[in-house]
């Protein structure tokens, strides 16, 4: 899928993994039930390979870059139930690269939904080797070593970090927020507001780092911490977009002020479900029969369904909510439905 003209991306390395633009869905059912506000999704749950999900817009450009340094393994890290760890291992199978995945267990839970269910069960599917570590292991430092070790023995490995959430693997949501424009124009929509959940800081800061270096005001991305702190995933998420903005427009600066978390739907923990996640895929799913993620997207959504209810959000806006995928997730959740 090639940028929008709006952004130019070929002078990064990309290995191709999504067949076109995802469609852009105005919710008509739930925009009515929920007020004077237009609600549309970004579907990028809807991408063909490994079950699909916003990771692999990340993956194109870490894969570019390890297929150009001649890599013939890629391992990455992640939780239990890492959607991007699932998508790295089908990214690697497409590319005939060796994927090795170091999953912590960092949700407390042992049930088997959880430990074997959902994305796990997709991981071996797709061929990677599993590393299965304590909640409290450090998943990198065992990253770093396995790939010391596998360079020993000849091989030539690309680590790609948590979340894919690199200043390279970043630029596939810069690429997106040409994409969204370019589609909002044909559609004569101005959204107001793009909605999306926040965990390793990536998704917004590639959505940031492009709408600024498209001369466009970045504060209308919205994100809702789900895996750490509000100021831990502010921090981070402002210091990826100037990373970044630095690789698309050397030199331009990323406001503070511009890069905006909404925290309170985090709960008790990363992975650890909330009362407003469970309504809020409830009712996506019963109403437009659209089904999210209870870790990443159901939260983000409550958070939002929240500012559209306190009405934070002005009557008569138009609000694009970004589905990342994650669906394999529900599956690991049963129990908390």
């Amino acid at each position: 899928m090639p940028s929008a003209p709006l952004l130019d991306l070929s002078a990064f390395a990309r290995y191709p993994l999504i067949e076109g633009p995802t469609p852009i869905q105005r919710l008509s059912r739930l925009s009515k039930l929920s007020g004077d506000v237009d609600i549309y999704v970004k579907r990028d749950d809807l991408m063909g390979l490994g079950g699909g999900g916003s990771k692999l817009r990340k993956l194109e450009y870490l894969l570019g870059e390890a297929i150009e340094q001649g890599a013939d393994t890629i391992i990455t890290v992640g939780a239990r139930q890492s959607n991007h760890a699932r998508l790295t291992a089908a990214a690697a199978a497409k590319a005939g690269l060796a994927c090795e995945l170091v999953l912590t267990r960092a949700v407390p839970r042992e049930d088997d939904d959880y430990v074997f269910n959902g994305n796990v069960l997709l991981d071996a599917l797709l061929g990677a080797r599993v590393h299965d570590l304590p909640g409290n292991a450090d998943a990198m430092a065992f990253a770093l070593n396995r790939a010391d070790d596998l360079r020993k023995a000849g091989r030539n490995v690309y680590l790609a970090p948590l979340g894919g959430s690199s200043a390279r693997g970043n630029l596939g949501y810069a690429a997106c927020a040409a994409e969204i424009l370019a589609q909002a124009n044909e559609s004569r929509i101005a959204f107001d507001r793009i909605a999306l959940a926040n965990g390793s800081g990536g998704t917004q800061a590639g959505l940031v780092a492009g709408l600024i270096a498209m001369g466009e005001d970045p504060a209308r991305v919205v994100s809702y911490n789900v895996l750490a702190t509000h100021e831990s995933t502010l921090s981070n998420t402002r210091l990826k977009a100037t990373e970044t903005l630095g690789l698309l427009r050397p030199g331009m600066v990323v406001p503070d002020a511009k890069v905006i978390v909404e925290d309170g739907q985090r709960g008790d923990g990363y992975g650890i479900p909330t009362d407003a996640m469970r309504e809020a895929v409830r009712l996506l799913a019963s109403v437009e029969g659209l089904l999210i993620d209870p870790v990443y997207g159901g939260k983000a959504f409550a958070g939002l369904l929240h500012d559209i209810r306190s009405q934070a959000l002005a009557p008569g806006a138009q609000v694009l909510f970004v589905m990342t995928g994650g669906l394999p997730g529900l599956y690991a959740y049963r129990s908390a439905f």
